[in-house]
């Protein structure tokens, strides 16, 4: 049946703009140069997040920021051994993940280390991308409150996601 979910649906499709008087062509044709446009105003922004993680991850900040968070997390019941792993993802989706893997062979996949980091990967997001991709696409340029509350809500949601760790 999934073979076929996606030819239905295009031919789904077919039919509503058959029956909308819809020229699916020229729309399609239309939605394909928008998309163009919208890589080409977005590249620096990519551009630009990228060299700074790369320059976060290179300079040592991440190594220094986790050894400051270490304690504070532990406070809030996560293992310090997930600082850097907390510093990493807000920046970095593949530093994360890669660091995730790292977490794996050094704890095993079966630690509470490992099922909190796992956790914690799939219900928070790489803020900082998000939000240089989103806004710039949006033209908005006062983020005011935007990253701390992201931040927050990522880490109230780490916090939880040890929390139902250590309970399972």
């Amino acid at each position: 049946m999934a073979n076929y979910i996606v030819p239905i649906f295009l031919f789904v499709l077919l039919i509503y703009a058959y029956a909308k008087n819809i020229n699916a062509y020229e729309a399609f044709a239309g939605g394909a140069k928008e998309s163009v446009n919208l890589c080409i105003n977005t590249f620096p922004y990519l551009c630009a997040i990228f060299v700074a993680v790369e320059l976060f991850k290179l300079s040592g900040l991440a190594g220094e920021l986790s050894k400051l968070f270490a304690p504070i997390l532990q406070f809030f019941g996560m293992p310090a051994e997930l600082a850097e792993f907390m510093v990493l993802r807000p920046f970095s989706g593949s530093g994360s993940l890669a660091y995730l893997s790292e977490i794996f062979s050094t704890f095993g996949v079966d630690s509470f280390v490992s099922k909190c980091a796992c956790v914690i990967m799939s219900c928070s997001e790489t803020t900082f991308y998000i939000v240089a991709i989103y806004f710039s696409t949006t033209k908005i340029k006062k983020l005011r409150y935007t990253i701390p509350v992201c931040l927050l809500a990522t880490f109230v949601g780490s916090v939880i996601a040890c929390l139902v760790c250590r309970i399972i």
